[in-house]
């Protein structure tokens, strides 16, 4: 059974790769992007999945935007929040704009998104929510205190809105990739990536965002109405939590 799905960062990397199942799935898909226009149009004329331009760390504008997606598609009942943003820094260097920044698109617009869908979701009593966190929500990483604490608040958020949405319907979980062979992790340099990196990860590869993008699926499907709260992990043995 299709449903109307929208995908944050959606146009791109992990996102892409999610939008693109959900399509196959049968899914009416509308993907979100932030700034690369020229990538989300490019993405929009390869699948046929229609992009809509907001910023999720701002509450208006995602209210905005799900207006647009509910007029073209319908009501909104899989919101995948996967947009993120990394400004790295040790932190005896970082700025307060470098922890805002970072902080309101990674945990803040996980309210900004879900808050505008809830009522939907809780009226008609189904909804799917997948929340992107990442290993280093889970285990910390230096040079990414802002990161690494929007990631764990993902996960805390998670298992809290679990609990309300349980009763009516709604699962609410969350998905902690690991190193993802996407264009951000392949610009690492080759050297660092191989000496340093995949060394940690057990399997001894990166990840594909098609693996993330299995996982997201079988989080949104029917079946999976019995799971909620739950954490799954998909980094090749790199990190047990």
């Amino acid at each position: 059974m299709g449903r109307v799905a929208i995908v944050t960062g959606g146009s791109r990397g992990i996102g892409a790769a999610v939008s693109k199942a959900l399509q196959e799935a049968g899914h009416s898909v509308a993907a979100n992007y932030a700034g690369n226009e020229e990538a989300a149009k490019a993405f929009e004329a390869e699948t046929g999945i229609p992009v809509f331009r907001w910023d999720v760390s701002d509450f208006r504008s995602c209210g905005e935007g799900i207006q647009a997606v509910e007029a073209a598609l319908g009501p909104v009942e899989i919101l995948v929040n996967n947009a993120g943003i990394t400004r790295d820094a040790m932190f005896h260097k970082m700025t307060p704009e470098q922890w805002g920044e970072v902080v309101g698109t990674n945990l803040t617009g996980l309210f900004n998104m879900t808050r505008q869908v809830w009522e939907g979701m809780r009226a008609r009593r189904f909804g799917r929510v997948v929340n992107i966190s990442s290993i280093n929500g889970q285990k910390g990483q230096a040079g990414q205190a802002n990161y690494s604490a929007a990631k764990a608040g993902d996960i805390g958020f998670t298992k809290a809105l679990a609990q309300e949405g349980a009763r009516v319907g709604i699962t609410v979980n969350a998905v902690c990739p690991g190193y993802i062979g996407t264009e951000m992790v392949r610009a690492i340099d080759e050297k660092v990536l191989a000496e340093r990196i995949l060394p940690q990860i057990p399997v001894g590869r990166l990840g594909e965002p098609e693996e993330v993008a299995r996982c997201v699926l079988f989080l949104v499907s029917e079946e999976a109405g019995f799971v909620t709260g739950s954490t799954m992990t998909v980094n090749g043995g790199q990190y047990f939590h």
